[in-house]
């Protein structure tokens, strides 16, 4: 999901050294390791959306990862999403990135840049009219 929206990019360019975060398999275990919090959702619904807390945020504590669902009338639904959630990103934070060697420029590609930035400044010698005459 945050590798489509563009989130992947994003978290490459802070990266740091850290240990690989492992959660636990059972949902019920990651949940004993949250602060649960439930509140009223915004945004559309009527009266339904306005009696009912039925958006749900979670805290990782291990982490500090922080995610929030209000998608569904449902909590339970909410809570669910909200673990998948906190998978995702731990998953994206998991991923190392191993930075590129430079290599060096081969003399075949030198070469072939000189020819190419030697005909370009021929052109150019051609467009100026020396004829003082």
């Amino acid at each position: 999901m945050f590798a489509q929206c563009g989130m992947l990019k994003r978290i490459k360019h802070f990266f740091t050294v850290m240990a690989k975060i492992n959660l636990p398999e059972n949902d019920d275990d990651l949940f004993a390791q949250c602060d649960f919090e439930a509140f009223r959702a915004s945004g559309k619904g009527g009266q339904h959306i306005n009696k009912t807390d039925s958006a749900v945020r979670l805290l990782h504590r291990p982490t500090g990862i922080v995610v929030m669902s209000q998608e569904s009338r449902s909590q339970w639904q909410n809570r669910q999403r909200c673990l998948e959630k906190i998978r995702e990103k731990v998953s994206i934070l998991n991923i190392v990135v191993v930075p590129r060697k430079a290599t060096k420029t081969p003399k075949s590609a030198k070469r072939k840049n000189l020819i190419a930035k030697t005909h370009h400044s021929e052109k150019k010698k051609q467009r100026t009219n020396k004829n003082w005459d």
